[in-house]
Protein backbone atom coordinates (compact mmCIF):
# COMPACT_ATOMS: atom_id res chain seq x y z
CA UNK A 1 0.00 0.00 0.00
CA UNK A 2 1.26 3.37 -0.82
CA UNK A 3 2.05 6.15 1.97
CA UNK A 4 0.78 8.84 0.10
CA UNK A 5 -2.74 11.13 0.30
CA UNK A 6 -4.69 13.55 -0.72
CA UNK A 7 -7.03 15.63 2.30
CA UNK A 8 -8.98 18.24 2.51
CA UNK A 9 -9.80 20.23 5.35
CA UNK A 10 -12.11 22.72 6.43
CA UNK A 11 -14.06 24.13 9.07
CA UNK A 12 -17.93 22.98 9.69
CA UNK A 13 -18.56 23.70 13.52
CA UNK A 14 -15.23 21.75 14.25
CA UNK A 15 -11.98 21.76 12.06
CA UNK A 16 -12.28 18.55 10.25
CA UNK A 17 -10.32 16.46 7.68
CA UNK A 18 -11.65 14.34 5.09
CA UNK A 19 -9.13 11.98 2.77
CA UNK A 20 -9.82 12.30 -0.40
CA UNK A 21 -7.64 9.03 -2.40
CA UNK A 22 -5.45 6.92 -0.36
CA UNK A 23 -2.67 4.47 -0.68
CA UNK A 24 -0.70 6.57 -3.49
CA UNK A 25 2.77 5.02 -4.48
CA UNK A 26 4.37 7.97 -5.06
CA UNK A 27 4.08 11.63 -4.67
CA UNK A 28 3.80 12.44 -8.25
CA UNK A 29 0.47 10.23 -8.07
CA UNK A 30 -0.85 12.10 -5.06
CA UNK A 31 -0.48 15.59 -6.95
CA UNK A 32 -1.89 14.47 -10.12
CA UNK A 33 -4.85 13.43 -8.37
CA UNK A 34 -4.55 16.68 -5.60
CA UNK A 35 -4.70 18.64 -9.15
CA UNK A 36 -7.80 16.81 -10.75
CA UNK A 37 -10.24 17.26 -7.57
CA UNK A 38 -9.57 20.47 -7.09
CA UNK A 39 -11.88 20.75 -10.03
CA UNK A 40 -13.92 18.07 -8.56
CA UNK A 41 -14.34 17.75 -5.47
CA UNK A 42 -17.75 18.92 -3.62
CA UNK A 43 -18.42 18.52 -0.05
CA UNK A 44 -20.30 16.30 1.99
CA UNK A 45 -22.70 18.68 2.97
CA UNK A 46 -24.94 19.48 0.20
CA UNK A 47 -23.90 22.09 -2.11
CA UNK A 48 -25.10 23.07 -5.14
CA UNK A 49 -22.16 24.72 -6.94
CA UNK A 50 -22.75 27.61 -8.84
CA UNK A 51 -19.25 29.06 -9.49
CA UNK A 52 -15.38 27.84 -7.91
CA UNK A 53 -12.83 29.79 -7.34
CA UNK A 54 -9.16 27.92 -6.79
CA UNK A 55 -6.35 29.43 -5.48
CA UNK A 56 -2.98 28.01 -5.01
CA UNK A 57 -0.76 28.61 -2.16
CA UNK A 58 2.19 30.77 -3.06
CA UNK A 59 5.75 27.99 -2.56
CA UNK A 60 3.04 24.97 -2.00
CA UNK A 61 1.02 22.56 -3.60
CA UNK A 62 -1.73 23.26 -1.87
CA UNK A 63 -5.09 24.85 -2.84
CA UNK A 64 -7.58 27.09 -0.95
CA UNK A 65 -10.91 26.33 -3.07
CA UNK A 66 -14.23 28.59 -2.71
CA UNK A 67 -17.64 26.77 -3.79
CA UNK A 68 -20.46 29.31 -3.79
CA UNK A 69 -23.44 27.72 -3.44
CA UNK A 70 -27.30 29.04 -3.74
CA UNK A 71 -27.13 30.17 0.47
CA UNK A 72 -23.87 29.93 1.13
CA UNK A 73 -20.05 29.92 0.30
CA UNK A 74 -17.84 26.76 1.10
CA UNK A 75 -13.99 27.54 1.65
CA UNK A 76 -11.78 24.36 2.16
CA UNK A 77 -8.16 23.39 1.48
CA UNK A 78 -6.69 20.52 -0.76
CA UNK A 79 -3.29 19.12 -0.03
CA UNK A 80 -1.23 16.17 -0.30
CA UNK A 81 0.23 14.62 2.77
CA UNK A 82 2.57 11.21 3.38
CA UNK A 83 2.39 8.74 5.91
CA UNK A 84 5.48 8.79 8.36
CA UNK A 85 4.45 6.93 11.17
CA UNK A 86 1.65 4.07 11.63
CA UNK A 87 1.95 2.11 15.23
CA UNK A 88 0.20 -0.82 12.63
CA UNK A 89 2.63 -0.89 10.00
CA UNK A 90 6.33 -1.76 11.85
CA UNK A 91 8.56 -0.68 8.33
CA UNK A 92 6.93 2.60 8.46
CA UNK A 93 9.17 4.78 11.05
CA UNK A 94 12.12 2.90 9.49
CA UNK A 95 11.18 4.79 6.08
CA UNK A 96 10.87 7.85 7.91
CA UNK A 97 13.84 8.28 9.18
CA UNK A 98 17.16 9.41 7.61
CA UNK A 99 20.97 8.84 7.98
CA UNK A 100 22.02 12.73 8.53
CA UNK A 101 20.47 12.74 11.79
CA UNK A 102 22.08 16.07 13.60
CA UNK A 103 22.80 15.52 16.70
CA UNK A 104 24.57 17.76 19.61
CA UNK A 105 28.13 16.35 19.40
CA UNK A 106 28.02 16.92 15.80
CA UNK A 107 28.33 20.86 16.56
CA UNK A 108 31.63 22.21 17.33
CA UNK A 109 32.10 23.58 20.93
CA UNK A 110 33.16 26.83 19.60
CA UNK A 111 29.85 27.40 17.13
CA UNK A 112 28.11 29.91 17.98
CA UNK A 113 23.99 29.32 19.04
CA UNK A 114 22.43 30.22 16.10
CA UNK A 115 25.00 28.16 13.90
CA UNK A 116 23.61 25.08 15.56
CA UNK A 117 20.04 25.89 14.93
CA UNK A 118 21.01 26.49 10.91
CA UNK A 119 22.39 23.26 10.95
CA UNK A 120 19.10 21.72 12.52
CA UNK A 121 17.15 23.56 10.52
CA UNK A 122 18.80 22.53 7.38
CA UNK A 123 17.29 18.59 7.41
CA UNK A 124 13.95 17.72 7.97
CA UNK A 125 12.38 18.44 11.24
CA UNK A 126 9.93 15.35 11.65
CA UNK A 127 11.85 12.70 13.49
CA UNK A 128 10.44 9.62 15.19
CA UNK A 129 11.17 10.24 19.18
CA UNK A 130 13.37 7.09 20.40
CA UNK A 131 11.35 3.87 20.76
CA UNK A 132 8.65 4.09 18.16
Amino acid sequence: MGNWVVVVQYYSDTYRTEFIRRGLETEEQALEELRAAVHTYLPSRHVVEQWRQVYRLAGQESYLVVIKGRLTKWECSLRVAELISDTTDPAAPERARTEDVVTEDAVPEDAAPEDSAAEVSDGPQDRIPPGY
